[in-house]
């Protein structure tokens, strides 16, 4: 019989992981000012971690999915970083994970994550998989395993063919948290801009979901950004989402920021 995990989604694409005594966080992301050059009122800070982590796993070095700052504040003195390689190419090319990189140099074991290595931490084993960044910079998803239980994080990646291998390799999955705004994006340092979404949207959310086997699909990465003209988020992607998963015959299940996935509800 499995152990349940205990989840709890941060806001964003944050999650907090616990089993038994020990805790992982994934794009953990507090302070909505990072957020201030994209969205015209600035809210509060997004809900902390309820607990020391052991472990802190990012997907990529953006400053709303890698909060150095909180990840200081809730990460043990033993505890470790995973990150993603840094970006290649010049300043403009690293102007968008520069604040983050200068932030991670600050904690004392940060260790690049090399794709498809497991490795354990306490209770959990945890695996980057590929991902795909809609700005070319470096990215990954994680495959996390604890208590007999395995989840997926898709961070903000676009729809790409490693959904096959990763499923190939780890499926079925209790749970997938996929990001669902499909947003297209017109920023200044990347023209001419491309026309495709920098992140999935909720048909293909869905899709993914069906190819990675997941008996329940929770979104993320949907409600905080909407900017026309800079950041245009697809329109109505919760409805979306939830009737695209349907359609697949898969669980889904929407958390608000600060709530706690119950296994039982959905089960």
């Amino acid at each position: 019989m499995k152990d349940e995990l205990e989840i709890q989604r941060l806001g964003w694409a944050g999650l907090q992981v616990d089993c038994g005594e020990h805790s992982l966080v994934i794009d953990l992301f507090e302070n909505r000012t990072a957020m201030a050059p994209f969205i015209e009122e600035v809210g509060g800070e997004l809900p902390p971690p309820t607990r020391p982590v052991d472990v802190a796993l990012v997907t990529h070095l953006h400053a709303d999915h890698t909060d150095t700052a909180a990840i200081g504040r809730v990460l043990k003195e033993e505890g470790i970083v995973f990150r993603p390689t840094p970006a290649p190419g010049d300043d403009l090319d690293q102007a968008m994970t520069a604040v983050a990189e200068a932030g991670l140099d600050e904690f004392d074991d940060v260790r690049v994550a090399d794709l498809w290595v497991t490795r354990e931490v306490g209770p959990f084993a945890v695996t980057p998989v590929p991902a795909v960044d809609g700005f070319g910079d470096p990215q990954v998803s994680w495959v996390v395993e604890a208590g007999g239980q395995r989840i997926f994080h898709g961070g903000d990646t676009t729809f790409h063919g490693g959904f096959w291998p990763i499923a190939s390799r780890f499926k079925p999955f209790d749970a997938v948290f996929l990001p669902i705004n499909g947003a297209v994006c017109n920023f200044p340092h990347r023209q001419p801009p491309s026309p495709d979404p920098a992140v999935m949207d909720p048909e293909q959310a869905a899709l993914t979901a069906a190819i990675l086997g997941a008996e329940l699909v929770v979104p993320i990465h949907y409600g905080e950004i909407d900017v026309p003209g800079l950041y245009d988020a697809t329109p109505d992607p919760v409805e979306r989402f939830e009737k695209s998963a349907a359609e697949w015959e898969i669980k889904s299940k929407i958390l608000e920021p600060g709530e706690a996935l119950e296994w039982a509800a959905v089960g």
